[in-house]
């Protein structure tokens, strides 16, 4: 029979979705800028080349987070810690909101990207800590959830209520979510979550050398790749459902839509997967994600063809999430917040690499398919990084398995 302890750990608790909903308030404060730069630029008088630092800065400053911050706070009170980030990520926000120059802009975005970074390395450990064990990577793809959500609703939403309202109200509109998983937070996560490691004193030095151990960077590759095959894609897919797919402009929305949903089922069962065998869901989805690249760069002048690969892109590259930042977890031992937050930060890495390339192939005149094969060469690159990874470290990864 459980423990009434063990009993509670079965169930998903409301804490794990105050986690998921500062994610659903991170994640618009990512994207919905991207349907706000036009407004934002003529507001600021600055060019729309220069209002892109908006979205180049906040990278930088997540990355930053992810990996600095996170270790400065990994040692303090969790709970405290995660409310803490919270009230920053809101005050940044803030700032942005009522600001009366692009700088000032710039710097509110910047420290509400530093906590990004933190918030989510932080709150993976938390995360984790709530259910059972064999419930981690559920845990792990709620608090992603929000993301997903933001993914799904950060352009239309930014850009609704930016045409309506204006930039302002958009931002308001993310520090009232901000507050509302504030409370959540406060309320709902319990008292005695720990410190980073309660059991005994790690220096920070010594936790810093969980980066000698090559199953973390291994893992971390396969973040940045896995990641940046899709995002190399999906960064361009405007370009390819028009110019290849010839798709009417009016209905590029509602198939971007379609990949939204795409992530959102991708990321919930992406999860429960990972809960069954990781390292088996994790190999089985680089796989189908590599081949449905492939495919849809020969089938994108297919109108039924691209409907389905843009689905099943948007499914299979979320479902890699929780299984990547549980392995990286599980690798780093008892510096669990710290790789999580380097993890965090090789999301962002990803799809930097992947934009990156798929302009550049772009730039070559290979078309607007090649983003598409060019990520599918990135994934295969996260898959062979996975079969180096599980082939040397089989005997640490048996629960993995």
């Amino acid at each position: 029979m459980n423990s009434p302890e063990q009993s509670q750990k079965s169930r998903l608790p409301a804490g794990l979705y105050a986690i998921g909903l500062g994610g659903v308030a991170i994640g618009l404060t990512e994207f919905a800028i991207a349907g706000l730069l036009p407004i934002v630029a003529h507001d600021f008088h600055v060019s729309t080349a220069k209002s892109g630092v908006l979205v180049s800065g906040y990278a930088a400053a997540v990355a930053v987070g992810g990996v600095f911050l996170t270790s400065l706070l990994t040692k303090l009170d969790r709970k405290k810690t995660l409310i803490g980030v919270m009230l920053f990520f809101v005050l940044g926000n803030l700032i942005s909101a009522l600001s009366h120059s692009f700088d000032l802009m710039l710097i509110g975005r910047c420290i509400s990207a530093l906590c990004h970074g933190a918030f989510f390395g932080i709150g993976a450990v938390v995360a984790v800590n709530l259910v059972s064990r064999e419930r981690r990577s559920t845990a792990i793809s709620i608090m992603f959830g929000g993301i997903t959500v933001a993914n799904v609703l950060g352009v239309p939403f930014g850009a609704w209520i930016g045409q309506r309202y204006g930039w302002r109200a958009a931002l308001m509109s993310i520090v009232v979510i901000g507050l509302l998983a504030l409370v959540g937070l406060a309320w709902f996560l319990p008292q005695r979550l720990g410190h980073g490691d309660s059991t005994h004193k790690i220096p920070l030095k010594t936790e810093l050398l969980v980066f000698r151990n090559k199953q973390v960077w291994l893992s971390l590759l396969m973040t940045v790749f896995g990641f940046g095959g899709m995002f190399g894609a999906y960064t361009y897919i405007v370009f390819t459902l028009e110019d290849v797919s010839k798709f009417a402009v009016s209905t590029v929305p509602s198939l971007l839509l379609l990949f939204g949903v795409g992530v959102f089922v991708g990321n919930y069962f992406g999860g429960k997967l990972a809960d069954w065998k990781l390292n088996r869901a994790l190999s089985l989805e680089m796989l189908l994600l590599t081949l449905v690249l492939f495919a849809f760069s020969f089938t994108a002048h297919n109108k039924i063809c691209t409907v389905i690969s843009l689905f099943l892109m948007g499914a299979l590259g979320f479902a890699q999430s929780a299984a990547l930042q549980m392995r990286v977890m599980h690798y780093a031992g008892e510096a669990p917040a710290i790789a999580s937050g380097a993890n965090i930060t090789s999301f962002n890495l990803g799809n930097a690499l992947g934009a990156w390339l798929g302009g550049w192939l772009i730039s070559l005149n290979l078309g607007y398919s090649s983003p598409l094969w060019g990520g599918a060469i990135i994934t295969g690159i996260a898959l062979l990084a996975f079969g180096i990874s599980y082939m040397t470290g089989r005997h640490q990864s048996s629960w993995l398995e």
